[in-house]
């Protein structure tokens, strides 16, 4: 961190010393320096940058314990050039968006730390993303991608996740191509040797969950993630109705869920109570363990007024969360999953 960043450290202080003012309180809210005292020592356990994000956070909405928040997936880019040309023409912004860029949203927002995933405009290349990891290994990771259609990529698994910051896979079969690998046999060798290595993998396709449960009930040691509830572009009724028809997977231990993305999913506005209900049904299915927050901040970026109203979206609004609802859903369940130690 540089010289810019220290004066943020000071941030936390008020936060510690409220017990001390709250002393001089009368008896009913002397009571209340108990929890405080809690979470400031929650606060002292976290990194420096957990920390000042968890601060950010807390100004909003004042909750004990405070979850450490954690963007389950962000795309992170840079300009197209002769070294490093794209695969598409098409990006979400019509600028690039790197992971200081993303850095400086986060600091906002009160995300504490962000899962870097290579965007298919860049053709998947890794490299920007594990920059901004090894550079900022408190706040950023990193899941890759594999070509399916490659066999020969099986020799990379082994050591995939030796790359520092390096924490999984992200497949994508939303298109017709990609989606034709789930039943055409391509991408059969990927499963079995993806369990064997323990890389946890997220899966991008919408309107394949029987393929998914196929996949889940053969290879129980494999940690699978279905990205942002298994919708495409859906919305309102509609995006609910697939919502739905997630839930049997939940049936599989190994499988967890993104409940990513969701302003992209109603044509209401924030904070999108027409998918309030089928949000509480999926994260019910589920548990708050295997149902992770997150934004694809890009896709979504014209769509809210701020990164940090997807952060009070669920934090203040869906009320059936408890707050060790919060604490998973917001950041402890990702971490777990992708083994990414808190506190780091």
């Amino acid at each position: 961190p540089g010289p810019a960043e220290e004066p943020i450290l000071s941030l936390p202080k008020p936060i510690l010393s409220l017990p001390k003012l709250i002393l001089g309180l009368s008896k009913p809210i002397l009571s209340l320096s108990k929890p405080i005292l809690s979470l400031s020592k929650r606060i002292l356990s976290l990194s420096k940058d957990e920390r000042i994000a968890t601060y950010s956070a807390s100004m909003g909405f004042f909750r004990v314990p405070m979850p450490v928040i954690i963007d389950s997936q962000v795309h992170v880019w840079a300009a197209e050039t002769p070294g490093r040309p794209w695969y598409s023409a098409t990006a979400h912004l019509p600028s690039p968006f790197g992971f200081e860029d993303l850095r400086a949203e986060m600091d906002i927002a009160g995300v504490a730390r962000a899962v870097l995933v290579p965007p298919g405009w860049e053709g998947g290349r890794p490299d920007l993303a594990l920059q901004g990891a090894a550079r900022h290994p408190g706040r950023f990771a990193v899941m890759g991608r594999v070509p399916l259609d490659d066999p020969d990529a099986c020799a990379s698994l082994a050591r995939w996740k030796a790359r520092p910051g390096m924490l999984g896979i992200r497949l994508a079969f939303q298109k017709e191509r990609e989606s034709a690998w789930l039943r055409d046999g391509t991408a059969d060798w990927f499963w079995p040797q993806a369990e064997k290595f323990a890389i946890p993998v997220m899966v991008f396709a919408p309107g394949q969950n029987a393929a998914i449960a196929e996949i889940a009930r053969g290879h129980p040691g494999l940690r699978l993630i279905v990205d942002h509830m298994g919708l495409a572009r859906e919305t309102d009724g509609a995006a609910a109705a697939r919502i739905e028809s997630l839930i049997p997977l939940a049936d599989h231990a190994n499988v967890h869920v993104k409940v990513s993305s969701v302003p992209l999913y109603s044509t209401e506005p924030y904070p999108y109570r027409n998918l309030h209900r089928a949000l509480g049904r999926l994260i019910g299915a589920f548990g708050p363990r295997r149902a992770f927050w997150g934004t694809d901040l890009t896709r979504i970026w014209t769509l809210v007024e701020s990164y940090r109203q997807c952060v009070t979206l669920f934090t203040e609004e869906l009320d059936f969360l408890t707050a060790d609802d919060l604490d998973w859903v917001m950041g402890r369940g990702i971490a777990q999953c992708l083994e990414w130690k808190l506190g780091d």
